[in-house]
């Protein structure tokens, strides 16, 4: 039952990456971008409001890195992928999001004073290829023509999240998860109120109304809270192997509900990226030294 609680986190934002792609037509991407936030901090004011209030004078330092943090994993990231849905698939939203983890092990190295293996050089070759020969549409010599904007955007964003989780761990700040979360979301808010003003349109729509809802209390909300959960029963490297299925879920929903059509070269380039995500996240097993023999 323990295994629930990733698998139901990586559902969600499989079922995230449709609605990144439903939304394309529907809402501005200024305008769910905003929403998103703004829904799930209501949400979490009535549990969150007196914790943070209570240690106001701890936060209060902490605001320049809770601010650029916000900037990263909540403004930045998800408008990107909210503009990237107009020309690019939720297929290649899932797969290039894959890349996260592998990302983030580049940046440990020197922001972290992290080490790489040679399985993390290998995954990175193995998912990189892979990612091409996708983009490409199994023709690497049409590279330039296969990538869309969209991709581009994809790619940046997951950048951005990749450096988000690092800084995250680097600084170690010296509060809740939750309470950290809800500061974050606050401050995104205040920083997509221009974008939001600058949406041809803030109006939200009935079709609009349950793909806010979905993002802001399923991806925002709940599948964070079953993840946090996840890596607090099982360990983080067990939970961590269950993000290899998003892109997978996400190709399955995509084809049932947005009738998108994989291609051969989906199934071998997305298969060569989740095969490099996943020795990326191999760790070698340390060298345990030899028994000292007995002289007596």
């Amino acid at each position: 039952m323990l295994y629930l609680f990733p698998l139901l986190a990586v559902v969600i934002w499989a079922g995230n990456a449709i609605v990144n792609k439903l939304s394309f037509g529907i809402i501005a991407p200024e305008a769910i971008a905003f929403y998103r936030w703004f829904f799930a901090m209501l949400v979490l004011t009535p549990f969150m409001l007196k914790p943070v209030w209570r240690k106001r004078k701890t936060i209060a330092p902490l605001l320049p890195k809770l601010a650029t943090l916000a900037a990263l994993g909540m403004v930045l990231n998800q408008s990107l992928a909210y503009f990237a849905a107009a020309t690019t698939t939720a297929t290649n939203m899932a797969l290039i999001n894959s890349l996260v983890p592998m990302v983030s092990l580049f940046l440990a190295v020197p922001l972290l004073k992290q080490k790489l293996t040679p399985l993390v050089f290998g995954g990175t070759v193995i998912s990189l290829l892979g990612l091409v020969f996708m983009l490409s549409h199994g023709d690497m010599a049409n590279l330039a023509i296969g990538v869309t904007q969209g991709d581009l955007l994809l790619l940046i964003s997951a950048f951005v999240y990749a450096l988000y989780g690092v800084l995250l761990k680097r600084w170690q700040l010296p509060i809740s998860t939750w309470e950290s979360v809800y500061i974050q979301g606050l401050i995104a808010v205040l920083m997509l109120i221009p974008l939001l003003f600058s949406a041809p349109s803030t109006a939200i729509s009935s079709q609009a109304a349950p793909l806010i809802i979905y993002a802001a209390l399923g991806a925002s909300l709940i599948a964070p809270w079953a993840w946090i959960n996840g890596i607090s029963k099982l360990g983080a490297e067990r939970t961590s192997i269950f993000f290899n299925l998003l892109p997978i879920l996400a190709a399955i929903l995509a084809a049932i509900i947005l009738n998108e059509t994989l291609a051969i070269y989906h199934y071998i380039g997305g298969a060569m990226v989740i095969f490099g995500v996943m020795l990326v996240q191999v760790k070698p097993k340390p060298k345990t030294p030899a028994p000292i023999a007995c002289t007596e």
